[in-house]
């Protein structure tokens, strides 16, 4: 299995927007999982342990430059390394 001590800690809040000042590449290249509300869930776009939300895309909906629109959950948030 993956070998925990050359894995980079994570972080309280990471983004996978590579224009996000919350955006580690150094964590990306190892999978990871978010649990919310001790449920895994696989289309977090961003997460923030300490203020306890995630931001998923909400539904189909897109801006205008072509991102989908997201909407905040609030609850307990857990990261961890697959």
């Amino acid at each position: 299995m993956n070998d925990t001590t050359n894995l980079p800690p994570l972080p309280d809040r990471l983004s996978i927007d590579p224009g996000s000042p919350h955006f580690n590449a150094a964590v990306f290249e190892h999978d990871i999982g978010i649990k919310f509300n001790d449920k895994e869930r696989t289309n977090v776009a961003e997460y923030c342990i300490s203020e306890g939300w995630i931001k998923v895309p909400a539904g189909k909906a897109i801006d205008r430059k072509g991102n989908p629109l997201m909407t905040k959950l609030k609850g307990r948030v857990e990261a961890f390394y697959k």
